[in-house]
């Protein structure tokens, strides 16, 4: 099996991570993997073309903020919750919280959808 290309604990840089989650629809792709637990990609709830959130993985898992176990054709998403908080105690509780509490609806296309 083939393994997705993504940093060591001890590599994960606060400034990567950072980069990763100033793009609203990575912070929502983060919170619904954080909510389900574990997720594929195609069960995600963001609609928008495979190509942009195949990107939006790449630039999470790389910064250190989700990891990706391939099974098959499944790429299963999980959040790096304990690697994350050892080393920024915190910091991923916090963001989460707060992208919660803004209750925004998931993106489609960029744009975020009318309630």
């Amino acid at each position: 099996m083939r393994a997705a290309k993504q940093p060591f604990r001890d590599q994960i840089s606060l400034s990567s991570v950072l980069y990763a989650l100033s793009d609203p629809v990575r912070v929502d792709l983060v919170r619904n993997i954080s909510d389900a637990g574990e997720q594929s990609c195609n069960e995600c709830g963001i609609e928008m073309p495979k190509s942009s959130l195949s990107h939006h993985f790449k630039v999470l898992r790389e910064s250190g903020l989700i990891s990706t176990r391939i099974e098959g054709t499944r790429h299963i998403n999980s959040v790096r919750s304990a690697d994350l908080n050892a080393r920024f105690p915190g910091l991923l509780n916090a963001i989460l919280k707060a992208a919660r509490a803004e209750g925004r609806e998931p993106q489609i296309f960029g744009v975020q959808k009318m309630r």
